[in-house]
């Protein structure tokens, strides 16, 4: 999709992704992004842009006490739209290690649109990323690096066997997933809004 960028001036703010889950799927959830962005905006995060209609906001911020976001956003989505939606928080340079550690990387039997992160809620430590090879995955390749899970899905996910509840009980934390492609452009917008450059909304 083609986006004509404005470039707003040079300060010191940084950018962050908030990735909701569980909205617009299906009839459950309903969120507009234009909705999201104005919560967003309600809350003094500046040049909120969205990326699809699956929950995910960049906008630029002076504050960097990502906790206090987080908690404001999701006290504020809960009171204006009735429902409950966890939230991930991912800087930049978060997303870009993200991206960076890609267990897939260079394999040429890999489709992005199969290939999908799941941004866990919390950090489920050592324990927890050593006991994921002991699930059962059906065929499917699962990597766990950090605060993220990479899951290939060979037939894709409409068709797996994996039990997702199996690998939040070894992990003891939950998440949020996003294909390949989202990931990827949602960090092109991040860094561009990083660099003054707002695009709009896709």
């Amino acid at each position: 999709m083609n986006t004509v960028s404005t470039t707003s001036p040079a300060i010191s703010k940084k950018a962050v992704v908030a990735l909701l889950r569980g909205v617009n799927v299906g009839m459950s959830n309903p969120l507009q992004m234009g909705k999201l962005r104005g919560i967003c905006g309600s809350l003094g995060l500046e040049d909120t842009v969205t990326y699809l209609q699956s929950g995910n906001a960049i906008f630029r911020t002076k504050d960097i006490d990502l906790a206090e976001i987080h908690k404001e956003l999701e006290t504020t989505i809960k009171a204006e739209c009735g429902f409950e939606s966890a939230i991930v928080l991912r800087t930049v340079a978060e997303l870009e290690a993200i991206v960076a550690a890609n267990p897939f990387a260079g394999r040429a039997d890999i489709n992005p649109g199969r290939l999908v992160v799941t941004f866990l809620f919390q950090d489920p430590g050592d324990a927890g990323r050593a006991a994921v090879p002991s699930v059962e995955t059906y065929g499917e390749e699962v990597f766990a690096l950090g605060r993220e899970l990479y899951i290939y899905y060979v037939n894709g996910q409409g068709k797996t066997k994996l039990k997702e509840r199996h690998l939040n009980k070894v992990l003891g934390t939950t998440g949020t997933s996003r294909n390949w492609n989202t990931v990827t452009g949602v960090l092109e917008l991040a860094r561009n809004l990083e660099a003054g450059v707002i695009s709009p909304p896709k």
